[in-house]
């Protein structure tokens, strides 16, 4: 059976003004899904052109959360960590759905998984993105989003709550990180996308 995903926007609608396609952010949570692989796989097919994937750090993610919450670490090593976790995640899902993952901000590219850690050490000029479990995936690939003049999807576990789509909201409730709204500043296009 073929997963089936349902979304909506929260910020414009379609390709940004040069066309660039779109980065599609897959939340670490969704990797916890038996089907994950065939779900993800159906997802990125079914978009109008193949998008620049930026993958969560997931479980591995909350573990170092957990390991920070026992024994509290200096923010930025621990957010380098998270930040570097999420390159495992990455070869994990480009593994399975049969991308490449590439690093070097000259060669991003739609149909690629990005390896963010990679793309971090090399990108000129580098990101505005402070250090600490208020920044996540979701500002990361926001800032992607903004450096490669792309629009931007949010996969995640469930939809947004609510009637107010508001990214202030959103970063309260917790539905995205509390810097992403600052992340997002400049984005023509941010839309959504959750399992039905």
């Amino acid at each position: 059976m073929r997963p089936v995903w349902r979304g909506g926007s929260l910020r414009g609608a379609g390709l940004p003004e040069n066309g660039g396609g779109k980065v599609v952010k897959i939340g670490g949570s969704l990797l916890q899904r038996p089907d994950w692989p065939a779900e993800i796989a159906a997802l990125l097919g079914g978009l109008a052109a193949p998008p620049l994937v930026v993958i969560g750090g997931g479980a591995i993610v909350d573990g170092l959360r957990a390991i920070d919450v026992a024994h509290p670490q200096p923010a930025g090593l621990v957010h380098q960590l998270a930040i570097d976790a999420m390159t495992l995640t990455a070869r994990l899902v480009a593994a399975a759905v049969g991308l490449p993952v590439g690093g070097r901000p000259h060669e991003c590219q739609a149909g690629m998984v990005l390896d963010v850690a990679a793309w971090l050490r090399l990108a000129e000029p580098l990101p505005p993105l402070p250090s600490g479990w208020h920044v996540t995936s979701d500002s990361l690939a926001a800032a992607v989003a903004r450096a490669t003049r792309r629009g931007l999807v949010l996969a995640k576990s469930v939809p947004p709550s609510g009637h107010q789509l508001d990214l202030e909201r959103l970063a309260d409730s917790g539905w995205v990180d509390l810097h992403f709204p600052a992340a997002a500043a400049g984005l023509d296009t941010i839309e959504w996308v959750a399992p039905a």
